[in-house]
């Protein structure tokens, strides 16, 4: 096992780098936000992504070796995100990992980002805490994950930290996108879904009703809807006026959220239930949510369940969950990595 990983992830809009002990303590783990960036457009522009991590991927991995206080010769592995995400952000870490392997005759790691959230809460912190997790102890298999961020959501059930088996997943939307979208309904800067969670502080989580949907004829009956509680927020936008819908936009951002956060608890508790295991994990952007984390906290309190909420900067992307998840798989070495597939299907 190796003694030292360093971790690259460009998935997105985020260019990060990591360094991981084989104990699965993170050395470091810097993440260079683009929030600003695209804050202009409104959302993520792919190839303006992509042009940043060519500036910065480089100069973040140097960050994260100073910090973790190791050299490249120290490094036993490289891992990288091979996807899925933007596929031209994605080819500038693959490419990047690639050739620092090459270059120093190192295995070469690729995996897959939604791996990397399910095993976030494997990781410890040095001189951390989490308020659901005491003196940071890692969680260990069985247990049932909650994965919700911009792109994906779905419960999957950990028995092996090298692989996960899907037992409900989102039909259409998922539970970030929903975020991020009714936030600009209400007129709220990006990212969207820490806008709403402030807001909503402020707001009556009861003064409407939006759908909670509960969807039984997808894959399985663990399965996820938000296409209609963002249409719903649409309409009552549009019903209250210009005007009424800002005096009551932390009402409106209260009632959408408890709409999302009820879905995803209400299919967790389903989970546990039918899974009956005793360990229950969040991860993903969407698991930094304030609600959703007091939600489960009490979930678990009422089911007797042990939960682990990885801290914000280990649910949104990073590359400390990266490495991660490659402490749980095989390496490949040069040339055989070079087939290695940015675009590539998880």
């Amino acid at each position: 096992m190796s003694s030292n990983i360093l971790a690259v992830e460009t998935s997105c809009d985020d260019t990060c780098a990591a360094v991981l002990r084989s104990d699965g303590a993170i050395g470091s783990n810097v993440i260079a936000s683009q929030g600003l960036l695209h804050a202009r457009y409104g959302g993520v522009v792919p190839e303006v992504a992509a042009r940043r991590h060519l500036e910065l991927t480089v100069a973040v991995i140097e960050d994260a070796l100073e910090r973790a206080g190791c050299s490249l010769d120290e490094i036993d592995t490289v891992a990288v995100t091979r996807g899925p995400g933007l596929i031209a952000a994605l080819l500038v870490g693959v490419s990047i990992a690639k050739g620092l392997a090459a270059a120093r005759g190192l295995p070469l790691v690729g995996v897959n980002h939604l791996h990397g959230h399910v095993v976030a809460s494997t990781l410890t912190l040095r001189g951390e805490d989490s308020v659901h997790t005491p003196r940071a102890e890692p969680i260990e298999p069985p247990y049932v994950c909650l994965v919700a961020s911009g792109g994906h959501t779905f419960l999957a059930r950990v028995d092996d930290l090298a692989r996960y088996e899907i037992v409900g997943r989102t039909l259409d939307d998922a539970a970030g996108e929903a975020f991020d979208k009714g936030a600009r309904l209400l007129g709220l800067p990006y990212p969207g879904g820490p806008e709403i969670d402030r807001l909503a502080r402020a707001g009556d989580r009861d003064a409407l009703d939006f759908p909670v949907a509960r969807p039984e004829g997808g894959s399985g009956t663990l399965d996820f809807s938000f296409s209609g509680v963002k249409t719903a927020l649409l309409y009552a936008v549009r019903d209250l006026g210009a005007a009424e819908a800002e005096r009551r936009r932390a009402d409106l951002a209260a009632s959408y959220q408890r709409a999302i956060v009820t879905a995803l608890l209400g299919r967790a508790r389903e989970a546990l239930d039918a899974e009956g295991v005793r360990r229950f994990a969040l991860g993903g952007g969407v698991a930094a949510n304030s609600e959703l984390r007091s939600g489960a906290a009490e979930l678990c309190d009422e089911l007797g369940v042990r939960l682990f909420s990885p801290p914000p900067e280990l649910c949104t992307d990073n590359a400390a969950m990266i490495a991660g998840a490659a402490r749980f798989l095989d390496p490949l070495r040069y040339p055989d990595y070079l087939t290695l597939d940015a675009a590539a299907r998880p």
